[in-house]
């Protein structure tokens, strides 16, 4: 088989229709939009009108806020840290912190207030870590393999609502 050999399966692109294109056609004339009206004209798209009936989107309950100024941390896994280490992207003997995490490709540039340590996965060596935040569990899973965790971030003071 070559590429110019190629072709569609028999009946899979539909030939469009042309409208308004003589009486003889079936479509002429109004071409299929019957007579006059606001939408017989041209540029005119309803959306959301479901001929009278309560349109879904009012039918659906509104759910949850995003207030525009959260704070966005990127997320990091213990074993996409683990992984970075044993493929030689990142020194355990070091510190690391955030710009080493860039180097290595673990976290990407973008508008984030810093990294957030998730404890998914394991580590096996001691690390000293420099992150905005962390987890409790990911900080004692690296207090448990001998390492520190260092947050440069302070931690959120738990709402007198909730």
């Amino acid at each position: 088989m070559k590429l110019n050999e190629l072709r569609d399966n028999p009946g899979a692109r539909r030939k469009f229709k042309r409208v308004g294109r003589g009486i003889g056609s079936g479509k002429g004339k109004t071409a299929g939009r019957g007579v006059k009206g606001q939408k017989a004209r041209t540029g005119v798209a309803l959306n959301g009108f479901e001929g009278g009936q309560l349109p879904i989107y009012r039918r659906l309950p509104k759910r949850g806020f995003k207030p525009l100024s959260r704070t966005v941390y990127s997320p990091l896994n213990l074993a996409r840290l683990e992984r970075a280490i044993a493929a030689g992207r990142l020194d355990p003997e070091r510190p690391i912190d955030e710009a080493a995490l860039r180097a290595a490709g673990l976290v990407r540039k973008g508008r984030h207030a810093g990294v957030r340590l998730l404890a998914t996965g394991s580590v096996s060596r001691p690390l000293r870590l420099t992150v905005a935040g962390a987890s409790a569990a990911a900080v004692a899973a690296i207090e448990a393999a001998g390492g520190s965790v260092t947050l440069t971030a302070a931690p959120a003071a738990p709402s007198a609502e909730g």
